[in-house]
């Protein structure tokens, strides 16, 4: 600003200071006139984000209360069907499911027209009357069932539906319909559940808690027709039918929100002529309603209009103080340089922490014949909360990927500490839903942010190809061999939202050629300069085209592919996939292949002792390899035989042995109780015998002895793998 400061120099020398007064005071005065505008601007476009923020809490609300009663719904689903062929029995299944919500007015199951051979129709109904439940058969010369709205939907479209609100005479309420078509065993539709759901609460959860006196919330059906709306004492109530009148009229305005999610219609009141705005956006999900939000200019812009006046008044004084607002002025322009450099601090910092996070990536996996692995992280701002990790422990690629909720430094956070708890818990731990289930733990830990991750993890048993997993929340991944199918996960919640929450596993056997696609939402919802989605369909359309193609090269299609959708649309979230191609085990040729098969009797060990000895001695192995064998093999057989089975319980034990021109392999096979040793940590040898815990040096002594060790539960049998390499 060193060039302003020259000109009032130049003006003060040539014209006097009254002048520069007052050409001063005519510059503070177009400047206050566009700060005027840029406020209001600023105010409206903060009116708009309160607004969609207001109609989505509202909107989670109603849909919470539907999702109560879907569920409530599909829980009894099975109850009804068991009943559903005996008259008498689907009253009493039917009064359960009643009894089950307070706000549930009545319920039905209403069959197929000659279900029952003797009765075109048949819809036993049971309702709510004051604190009575009742039982009626329903279906009448004056009620046909068949053509309301509730049971085409569900028998025709074969499908769960919301039916638009109605008024039942029968129970002298506003009632909505959530219905569910029920299939036979050759999954024909022989009959519609419903449920009645009363719609008093409605009014007061869209109008509890309004930020401006006089706005209010209605609920519109899809079609535009009122559902609910403020009370009848509302002082603004006169405005609601002129509201939905706007909002169903096509000749009107419906201006797009600035975040795409909202449409807004401005009016002015038909009785005292106040004028105002209504934001309005359909509820996602079935029921596909609208959302009203209806609020007056005077409300959000009377600060503003009071400001306004009292910046003419200050201005009228500002001539005298003009001196002081110059000296100001020079204050502001000094911190705003300060505020500058503070900026430039914190780019680079950011720079460093994105640097920092790039580095926790994990490196190019080793050269493993069995299996190929790509992944990419693309940040939406110089750091992000997408991640992802892979390492092999003992024969098995353990990995991950996760996205956690937000952006921004926040989220970086909660990323690198979720990324350390799985480095760190899957180095002693195999299965995947204890991985998740402890990262879990840690997670709801002091999470006062209320901030929360998807997360996969993923175990590949390297040899046999058996893949065990747990999903918490996250995007389901997708299997690509000669087609493209997603993976079957089970619904779990996302970490950091319930701390005792049981998280599921689950397993698969990948076959030779086949790559499991992990990604982070980033990928199917980023979106073009017209606000459309790139979408699941469009992922797989591109990875289609090629699916024998590389992980690496997988990742770089996708990515052209969402680049070339998104056009100028600048990147809204982070963008993170991980790929992995499972080879198969190589094919070996074994010169030598031996087996043995034992009791569980310590008398055994000679045996084994022979065994191993044969083997080694027909192989050429030297003594020194060999006596390191024999140890770690013995050390193994005998934990079998005096753990593996309960006491007294007879039980057979294999042990077989392969040789090739570079390795010996030993497997050792039982059918006892299921223990993981490769998920024992190594004993911590440093410690003095009083201080060491007790166990876990057997399979220390194992993993020093022998080059690597992999254990699988297979067909109810402990298989523990064994490979020495040899000259």
């Amino acid at each position: 600003m060193t060039w302003f400061r020259t000109l009032l120099d130049w003006l003060h020398r040539r014209i006097g200071i009254s002048l520069l007064i007052f050409v001063a005071a005519v510059m503070i005065q177009g400047i206050a006139a566009l700060q005027y505008y840029n406020t209001r601007s600023m105010i409206e476009k903060e009116a708009e984000q309160l607004a969609l923020s207001h109609l989505l809490v509202k909107a989670i609300s109603i849909k919470g209360t539907f999702n109560m009663y879907e569920n409530t719904l599909l829980h009894h689903v099975w109850d009804i069907k068991r009943n559903a062929d005996d008259r008498d029995s689907i009253y009493d299944a039917l009064e359960w499911v009643l009894r089950s919500g307070k706000d549930l007015q009545g319920c039905a199951v209403a069959y197929r027209p000659y279900y029952f051979d003797d009765t075109r129709l048949f819809e036993p109904y049971v309702y709510r009357d004051g604190d009575t439940i009742r039982r009626i058969q329903l279906s009448s010369a004056t009620h046909d069932y068949t053509r309301m709205e509730f049971f085409k939907k569900a028998f025709d479209g074969d499908s769960t539906a919301w039916a638009d609100p109605y008024h039942d005479d029968l129970l002298d309420c506003d009632i909505t319909t959530y219905s569910l078509p029920l299939h036979d065993d050759e999954h024909q539709v022989y009959g519609v559940f419903g449920l009645d759901m009363s719609l008093r609460w409605l009014g007061d959860t869209l109008n509890a808690r309004h930020y401006l006196p006089s706005s209010f919330n209605m609920l519109l059906t899809e079609g535009g027709a009122l559902v609910s709306g403020p009370a009848k004492d509302h002082p603004r109530h006169h405005d609601i039918e002129q509201a939905v009148k706007l909002i169903n009229d096509s000749t009107v305005e419906h201006r797009l929100g600035s975040r795409g999610r909202t449409r807004v219609v401005t009016f002015e009141s038909s009785v005292d002529g106040r004028d105002g705005y209504i934001y309005y956006a359909h509820m996602r999900g079935n029921p596909h309603w609208q959302i009203a939000l209806v609020c007056y200019d005077d409300e959000v812009y009377g600060d503003l209009y009071r400001q306004m006046w009292g910046m003419m008044l200050l201005m009228l004084v500002g001539f005298v103080l003009m001196g002081y607002i110059l000296y100001r002025f020079m204050r502001s322009n000094k911190r705003l340089h300060d505020a500058e450099l503070s900026q430039e601090r914190t780019d680079s910092e950011l720079r460093v922490a994105h640097s920092i996070q790039s580095e926790m990536l994990p490196v190019a996996l080793a050269t493993r014949a069995e299996v190929d692995v790509a992944g990419t992280l693309e940040p939406a701002k110089a750091v992000g909360g997408d991640l992802f990790d892979y390492l092999v422990r003992d024969e098995k690629l353990y990995f991950c990927i996760g996205d956690v909720s937000g952006k921004g430094v926040p989220s970086a956070l909660v990323m690198a500490v979720t990324h350390s708890l799985f480095r760190s818990i899957a180095s002693r731990e195999s299965n995947p839903a204890r991985i998740v289930q402890a990262v879990n733990d840690v997670s709801c830990q002091h999470n006062r942010s209320g901030m929360f991750v998807t997360f996969f993890v993923g175990v590949l048993d390297l040899p046999t190809g058996r893949l065990h997993y747990c999903n918490a929340g996250h995007d389901t991944p997708l299997i690509i061999h000669n087609a493209i199918e997603p993976l079957s996960v089970k619904s779990n919640l996302p970490l950091g939202v319930m701390g005792d929450w049981q998280y599921e596993g689950e397993q698969m056997t990948l076959k030779p050629g086949t790559t499991l696609l992990l990604y982070t939402d980033g990928v199917t919802e980023a979106k073009n300069v017209d606000h459309r989605q790139y979408g699941m369909e469009r992922l797989q359309r591109v990875l289609a085209a090629d699916v024998s193609a590389s992980p690496q090269a997988m990742l770089k299609a996708v990515i052209a592919g969402v680049r070339r959708f998104a056009g100028a649309a600048e990147q809204s979230d982070d963008i993170t996939m991980l790929a992995v191609r499972y080879n198969g085990r190589p094919r070996e040729e074994y010169r030598l292949e031996r087996e043995l098969t034992l009791s569980n009797d310590i008398g055994e060990v000679e045996r084994l002792g022979e065994f191993i000895k044969g083997v080694c001695t027909d192989a050429g192995i030297e003594q020194s390899v060999y006596r390191q064998m024999r140890l770690a093999i013995e050390e193994v057989v005998v934990n079998v035989i005096n753990y593996a089975y309960p006491a007294g319980e007879q039980g057979t034990i294999e042990v077989k042995a392969a040789v090739s021109e570079s390795k010996i392999r030993w497997t050792v096979i039982d059918s006892g109780g299921a223990f993981a040793p490769t998920d024992a940590p190594d004993a911590d040898t440093s410690l003095s015998v009083e201080e060491r815990a007790i166990g876990g040096l057997g399979i220390h002594l194992v993993r020093q002895l022998m080059d690597t060790i992999n254990y699988e539960r297979i067909d109810h049998r402990n298989v523990l793998t064994m490979v020495k390499k040899i000259k």
